[in-house]
């Protein structure tokens, strides 16, 4: 009978308190600034193209073969107005069988691809799903305002020593006596001698 009694009185205490749970489709949480959502590709505003070139990197490294990518000539480096020599002709990622595992955006030589925060995309059929080169420079090109926006700057996978602003980490010991002094023999106690 007690027990029966202390637990309508956790339930009595729990109606009065404010609920915790977000009702999702009408209520969104914030996302976080680094949160990963589907991948999506960087626009190249200096040149006016997409900074993919169509290498076919990521659509090998993808372990679930979600993308799908083919290259051409392009016309912008024949003119000399661009430095890449191919540019990506179509682009086509499937998300209802991409992971979401970044493994592209590390891949990517020409740091073409970001992984960005859309996340809420959803259809009634799976051809649906399958999103195409102009929605994912959107997304990439959305992204990246957004994050510049809050003062941070987007990772597209690039190695640290190539990103803007990087400063080699100082060696350890920076000052400190050299190698070879440490190393130099102790003096011999008193009393002994050296023999030649």
């Amino acid at each position: 009978m007690i027990g029966t009694l202390r637990a309508l009185l956790t339930t009595l205490k729990t109606t009065l308190r404010r609920p915790v749970t977000a009702q999702y489709p009408r209520e969104r949480m914030p996302l976080q600034p680094r949160y990963m959502g589907f991948p999506g590709l960087i626009w190249d505003d200096k040149v006016n193209e997409s900074a993919c070139t169509g290498c076919l990197a990521c659509a090998r490294i993808c372990p679930t073969e979600c993308i799908t990518v083919a290259m051409k000539d392009n016309p912008l480096f024949k003119d000399g107005k661009s430095p890449r020599r191919k540019i990506v002709d179509h682009y086509k990622l499937d998300i209802a069988n991409c992971i979401v595992c970044g493994l592209c955006v590390e891949v990517c030589n020409f740091d073409a691809i970001v992984m960005t925060d859309q996340h809420e995309r959803g259809g009634p059929s799976r051809g649906g799903l399958v999103i195409d080169i102009d929605t994912l420079h959107k997304w990439g090109t959305e992204y990246v305002a957004r994050m510049r926006v809050q003062g941070i700057e987007p990772s597209t996978g690039s190695p640290p020593w190539e990103r803007p602003g990087y400063k080699p980490p100082q060696a350890a010991g920076v000052g400190a006596a050299p190698a070879s002094a440490a190393t130099e023999a102790k003096p011999e106690a008193k009393g002994e001698t050296q023999s030649k």
